[in-house]
């Protein structure tokens, strides 16, 4: 009988969900994160536009180490810039994965 209760234990749901509203301060919580994630993909724009002066400025000068590392921050940057603006979408998409998880 004690194998059972454990499983049990394990198998135990406890009824949490998130819920809109629960505590004081979320929507000024919510400002704050979009503030930030505007900070962010302006930040994202402005290495891109830095990256690419680098790897323009390495590949009209014949530096490969510049042009090489343009590049890479102009991947770099793009793909903050890909996950910013998805941010909600991909965070959304794991809760609800997570939701079916039983």
């Amino acid at each position: 009988m004690l194998l059972a209760d454990a499983v049990t234990q394990l198998a135990y749901d406890p009824g949490i969900t998130p819920s809109d509203g629960g505590l004081p301060g979320l929507s000024v919580l919510k400002q704050v994160m979009g503030s930030l994630n505007l900070f962010g993909i302006i930040a994202a724009v402005g290495a891109l536009a830095a990256s690419a002066g680098v790897w323009a400025w390495g590949n009209h000068t014949g530096g490969h180490q510049a042009e090489a590392n343009g590049k890479k921050g102009v991947m770099v940057s793009a793909g903050a810039a890909l996950l910013l603006g998805a941010a909600n979408g991909v965070v959304a998409f794991f809760s609800a994965l997570g939701t079916q998880v039983h």
